[in-house]
């Protein structure tokens, strides 16, 4: 098993001061990769300007999306911003790309939305696309993560994706596009196999985005605290929270235990947390630090 690589996703600019300083800050904490996710909605910043000025104002770590919604762009001039935003990074560029899930979304831009089928394909279109005219420009391809969790887009990262990401999250049956439940240990389990046996031989890095941390003593009490804040619609026993990969619960050692678990069962090795956890999450890093 491989060292392990810390990423955090950063939702909101704020300021051009506020963006350099959080992007800084990442840096100085040990963040290994940078990321921005593609959503619509006041404050949600367009990923890669805003990846070009982190780039800029950073030295070290990697820059990427997590993950572009494929399904809102044109083809072509999606591969347009990526590729030029590929040159501008010099090679730390490591581009996310999922099929989009939020209905609310589409709708609130005017855009058709399709059936997963239709998404996925989309998205199968999109890295022939890419793939073309990073060629006809010269530029060098960069990483490739495929991110999702059905067997359309776990099928697509296991032929083309560089890092595969799991989030743990599925649609809850009867409720609108976009509402999601978490998946226990045991349904990851099942996502891990169905790639790992469509992927073969091919050398895939496994990026799991954690939906929660929190330093604590006292794990069960969390744990339940968590599946109230989610009106217990995560897992049906909270118990069951104390397994499940998308949450780290614990002590800095306890959680260091925890990620090493689960790379030994799920092959995790690059772990995302979300932007309210970037200080949070910083005495493990400097734990792992310590330890590798």
């Amino acid at each position: 098993m491989g060292n392990f690589k810390f990423g955090v996703s950063l939702r909101r600019i704020g300021s051009r001061d506020e963006w350099i300083a959080k992007c800084r800050r990442a840096e100085e904490l040990g963040y290994d990769v940078i990321t921005i996710p593609d959503h619509l909605g006041t404050g949600s910043p367009a990923p890669f300007p805003a990846l070009a000025m982190a780039a800029a104002v950073t030295e070290r770590p990697r820059l990427g999306t997590l993950v572009s919604n494929v399904p809102f762009y044109n083809l072509s001039l999606f591969a347009r911003e990526a590729s030029s935003t590929a040159a501008l990074l010099d090679g730390r560029l490591d581009l996310g790309l999922g099929a989009g899930h939020m209905k609310s979304e589409f709708d609130a831009a005017g855009l058709p939305w399709q059936n997963a089928a239709g998404r996925i394909g989309y998205l199968e279109e999109s890295l022939g696309h890419l793939r073309k005219h990073f060629e006809d420009e010269g530029v060098d391809q960069p990483r490739l993560l495929i991110a999702g969790n059905s067997d359309g887009v776990l099928g697509l990262a296991a032929e083309h994706a560089d890092v595969v990401g799991f989030g743990g999250l599925r649609q809850q049956p009867g409720r609108p596009p976009g509402t999601f439940k978490l998946d226990n240990a045991e349904a990851v389990d099942e996502r891990v196999a169905y790639f790992r046996a469509r992927a073969g031989a091919r050398d895939v890095e496994y990026n799991m985005l954690v939906q929660h941390v929190e330093i604590t003593d006292d794990r069960r009490r969390a744990a339940e605290a968590w599946h109230e804040l989610t009106e217990r619609s995560a897992v049906p026993d909270a118990r069951e929270l104390l397994d499940a990969p998308q949450l780290l619960l614990g002590t800095v050692e306890e959680i260091a235990g925890q990620l090493e678990e689960r790379r030994t069962r799920y092959g995790f090795t690059y772990i995302t947390v979300f932007e309210p956890m970037l200080e949070t999450f910083a005495p493990v890093l400097k734990e792992f630090s310590r330890r590798q």
